[in-house]
């Protein structure tokens, strides 16, 4: 099962480190300790993604300076794959991104809800790759 230290989870979601601690300690989001570090379940901070996207301060997480036309890292939140196509939702900071590509290419990547992926954008194309 993937997991992220808080401060992954911060840059993915474009928050501060104690943002995550707040939302943890408020049970917004679910976390384990792992070797005295705390770390959260990929899939849960995919859900916590999700909830995000739809937030109405979404614009000021520190992600928002960043230019969509660029490489962005962020987190997989589903993946809708038939016999050919896959499409793949990411959350990149404040940004939800949508790629559509083979089965083959997603499942090469092992794309899957909870995963760190980074969405190359050029033009109307988005290219995604793991890290």
């Amino acid at each position: 099962m993937t997991t992220y230290r808080v401060a992954e989870a911060a840059a993915l979601l474009g928050v501060s480190d104690d943002t995550i601690r707040r939302w943890v300690e408020a049970g917004r989001v679910a976390s384990r300790t792992v070797e005295g570090r705390t770390v959260i379940p990929g899939a849960d901070l995919a859900g916590l993604a999700e909830s995000l996207a739809d937030h109405p301060d979404r614009e000021r997480t520190r992600a928002s300076a960043v230019s969509a036309r660029n490489r962005l890292t962020g987190i997989v939140t589903k993946v809708t794959k038939d016999k050919v196509m896959a499409q793949v939702e990411l959350i990149c900071g404040p940004y939800r991104m949508v790629s559509l590509m083979s089965s083959e290419a997603a499942d090469e990547l092992g794309l899957e809800p909870g995963v760190t992926a980074i969405a190359s954008v050029k033009s109307t194309n988005v290219v995604v790759e793991r890290p």
